[in-house]
């Protein structure tokens, strides 16, 4: 991949990691009207539903509602959950649907061996999908990062769960610009993986493929966890 690209490609996860990040402020929808956004995207839109996702964005911004509508919306989204809409990896993907499992620890890993660490994991959890965006972010700003290795964790993580989530904001939030926003944030993923595999050879898993991978990778996590025996009388005394 070209260091152009990559640069232009790491320009639009930043805004992307902004928006989520953070509840918007006047700021901020002022520098996004102005810029026409998205359309300064380096990835141009993909078929008819990336098309209505760009189409949506930039409509929202022409009413996106209060700045007391949108920080209620962002606390809904993002905060308490009131949408059943959790953006931690962990319920979407675990057995029990709990926070804090098994995900949670393998991209903690992740992140430490690219030198980066949840700021406040008490906060966010380390499956949170803004720190995956950012994990994306430093593995394509780094020019020797495999693509395999990119497109493979958008196979294994953000790309398997992050589908349903956007799907059940974008449906039940209160304000266009934040179902806008989860609609684009998904489109554009779908987007990059399509380019990953255009340029490198990097074909996409189907759902089916990516459930049973995944699968197995939980049940190899389970079999790790070696069972304790306990012997009464062999720890001391016993009751």
């Amino acid at each position: 991949m070209q260091a152009e690209l990559r640069a232009a490609l790491v320009d639009d996860l930043d805004q992307l990691i902004r928006l989520n990040d953070r509840e918007v402020d006047a700021a901020t929808l002022d520098a996004l009207k102005a810029t026409s956004f998205p359309l300064g995207l380096a990835l141009p839109p993909s078929g008819e539903a990336g098309a209505l996702a760009y189409a949506n964005m930039a409509e929202a911004l022409k009413a996106p509602g209060t700045l007391d509508d949108l920080a209620a919306d962002f606390a809904a989204i993002y905060l308490n959950n009131s949408l059943s809409a959790s953006p931690y990896e962990s319920v979407w993907i675990s057995d029990d649907h709990l926070a804090c499992a098994a995900p949670m620890f393998e991209l903690r890993d992740l992140y430490a061996k690219a030198g980066l660490q949840a700021a406040d994991w008490r906060s966010r959890f380390d499956d949170h999908f803004v720190l995956q965006l950012e994990y994306l972010r430093r593995v394509l700003a780094d020019s020797s990062s495999a693509p395999e290795h990119l497109a493979s964790f958008i196979d294994e993580h953000i790309g398997y769960w992050f589908p349903d989530f956007a799907q059940r904001v974008s449906m039940q939030c209160a304000t266009p610009f934040y179902a806008a926003l989860a609609e684009l944030t998904h489109v554009w993923l779908v987007c990059f993986r399509e380019l990953l595999d255009e340029l490198h050879d990097l074909p996409i898993p189907t759902r089916e493929e990516m459930s049973a991978r995944i699968n197995r990778k939980q049940v190899l996590d389970k079999a790790e966890v070696a069972p304790i025996h306990f012997m009464p009388g062999g720890q001391g005394p016993s009751w």
